[in-house]
């Protein structure tokens, strides 16, 4: 089974991000394990059964739906390469049935929720800066990741969108609307300028948004600014950095965006992914057909 050579096609043909890649890594490192125990010595030689087996063993140890799902999707991709590189004619995998799993209910904020949200903050430098900070995570949907890792160079502010890296998959450009512009405007003016004392400020690789040092935000630095903002607009426990990404999301299908431009919008590799936002438009179809329809 090789391994390396399937991860290295992965990022140089598909350009998948690194975390899937180490995903797959584990995946197909551990499948290559049980099948060295049940005595295949070749994985390329295994056949349904052995896949069957290896799906079955992590059911019985009490492995999720979703854990089995994803570890059976690495090793059909796994050998779908080796079919196309001609090693092997049938995919072992491929007829495996997948395990079932209950849709989650989608969290995520209304948009007067939102609103509530971003008008917390006060007029002063930290809370100049908070503001600007949750403005570009709605209007943007991305990461918290790629928030903290956004350089000044990364933001065109004449043009008003930011360029994601990569780190996560390819990079992309997402759009900001004048709101998000307006208060990271006043951010550059009012608050960086002060946190960046004795440094330079104008430095295109340097931290887009910092800390009292002038330093980048950590992950816990970012969650804290978010919990505090969700406790004094009355959403406590309600939310994460992941919900806001969310409701960035659910908005914009419930006012005409297609998943396709989403998708791309989000940065995910996997269209099907998308696919949960369908549900929110189908529940808000159902309701407005209630109360609309005479004889609903």
């Amino acid at each position: 089974m090789d391994i390396i050579k399937f991860i290295t096609y992965l990022q140089k043909e598909k350009k998948t991000s690194t975390n899937t890649c180490d995903a797959y890594t584990r995946d197909l490192t551990a499948f290559q394990a049980y099948l060295l125990e049940r005595g295949v010595l070749d994985a390329d030689k295994a056949g349904g059964a052995d896949v069957a087996a290896y799906m079955m063993a992590l059911k019985n140890e009490g492995r999720s739906k979703a854990t089995v799902n994803r570890k059976l999707s690495s090793i059909r991709s796994y050998y779908k390469y080796l079919q196309r590189q001609g090693t092997i004619k049938e995919n072992p995998a491929e007829t495996i049935k997948t395990p079932r799993i209950e849709k989650k209910q989608l969290k995520y904020l209304t948009i007067e929720e939102v609103e509530r949200l971003l008008e917390t903050p006060d007029d002063s430098i930290k809370g100049i800066r908070d503001r600007a900070i949750l403005e570009v995570m709605y209007a943007t949907g991305i990461r918290v990741s790629e928030l903290i890792e956004l350089k000044l160079k990364d933001i065109n502010f004449r043009m008003g969108f930011v360029t994601c890296n990569g780190g996560h998959g390819r990079a992309r450009i997402v759009p900001m609307g004048a709101i998000a512009r307006r208060a990271l405007d006043e951010y550059m003016l009012k608050s960086r300028i002060v946190f960046m004392e004795g440094k330079d400020e104008k430095n295109p690789d340097g931290p887009l948004f910092v800390n009292y040092q002038g330093e980048a935000f950590t992950r816990q630095g970012l969650w804290k600014v978010l919990k505090k903002y969700g406790e004094l607009s009355g959403l406590d426990g309600k939310l994460t950095p992941h919900i806001l990404r969310t409701s960035f999301g659910v908005h914009m299908v419930q006012n005409g965006a297609d998943l396709r431009s989403l998708q791309e919008l989000m940065g995910n590799e996997d269209i099907m992914a998308m696919e949960i936002f369908l549900s929110v438009t189908k529940n808000r179809i159902k309701d407005v057909y209630d109360r609309t329809h005479p004889r609903a």
